[in-house]
């Protein structure tokens, strides 16, 4: 392999690493959104009349119950279960997402 062939490669390499370390990451983040519009849908607006629409909603009580869910301090299993798996960074980011949301 000739020199310049070799610098070319390695120059490709420094560039596209952060490019490849960044792509799991935006997809772990947006995991968790990805999950929520299940039940609460993209739009907030829940397509079960069972589950809370949460567009619009004030982003702090969002993240305080989102927050209680985790800690159990208020009941619902499969809540429980998703914001355990969720980072409080996560948690905040979709309570500000689903709070800037028209109703």
């Amino acid at each position: 392999m000739k020199l310049w062939h070799m610098a070319a490669v390695a120059l490709g390499l420094t560039v596209l690493a952060p490019i490849a370390q960044a792509a799991p990451k935006a997809a772990q983040k947006s995991a968790p959104i990805e999950q929520c519009i299940y039940c609460h849908g993209v739009d907030g607006i829940a397509p079960d009349a069972e589950v809370p629409h949460l567009a619009g909603q004030n982003e702090r009580y969002l993240l305080n119950q989102m927050m209680a869910f985790r800690a159990g301090k208020r009941p619902h299993k499969e809540m429980r279960y998703m914001s355990r798996h969720m980072s409080e960074d996560e948690i905040a980011a979709i309570a500000a997402y689903y709070a800037s949301l028209p109703r």
